[in-house]
């Protein structure tokens, strides 16, 4: 499903007219405007949203360079109660340096962040970030991998593919396509 498509169907969350006006302001191109409009009419109405749906609004943020800002919303944001194949995670821990074998990647640089999780399986959505010579993290992700609970990597998807990624995880487990 295109970042549009997405967008679109989780719009329809929101009652008229914030629907119209989240769409509006996405039609004009002002998405990181609009995503920030729809996570934060979701959270102060009160929208129940279930777990997969708090993942893709994670990662349709992560697309648009927004998922710092709007995690702690999305977090926010009521669940459904429903039981839901993906789950956000909501305070990330950096797996310890090695914790991920053949990752390609020096561990002194490259940090592992436990992202979206797989309730049926227990595989994993981590983040790579490198780390930047003054410390912190990078703020985009180098490149995203799939492991299973116990850290063996599955697939890895480059810093683009936040969207691909998901779809992945979920139709490992479910076999059926994210929608």
């Amino acid at each position: 499903m295109d970042d549009e498509a997405l967008f679109d169907q989780l719009a329809r969350l929101l009652p008229q007219p914030q629907e119209r006006e989240v769409r509006d302001c996405w039609s004009i191109g002002e998405q990181e405007a609009a995503l920030a409009m729809l996570v934060s009419a979701l959270a102060d109405r009160r929208i129940p949203i279930s777990e997969t749906t708090r993942a893709q609004l994670s990662v349709l943020a992560e697309a648009w360079n927004s998922r710092q800002a709007l995690t702690p919303q999305i977090l926010a944001c009521p669940g459904d109660k429903q039981p839901s194949p993906l789950q956000l995670t909501a305070h990330a821990t950096p797996l310890p340096p090695g914790a991920v074998p053949n990752t390609a990647a020096d561990p002194s640089t490259l940090v592992l962040l436990p992202w979206i999780t797989c309730t049926g399986c227990g595989d994993v959505l981590l983040r790579a970030h490198t780390r930047e010579p003054w410390g912190d993290l990078s703020y985009l992700a180098d490149h995203y991998l799939i492991t299973t609970h116990d850290h063996t990597v599955l697939r890895r998807f480059p810093a683009d593919s936040a969207d691909t990624a998901l779809a992945s995880l979920h139709h490992r487990c479910t076999n059926t396509p994210l929608t």
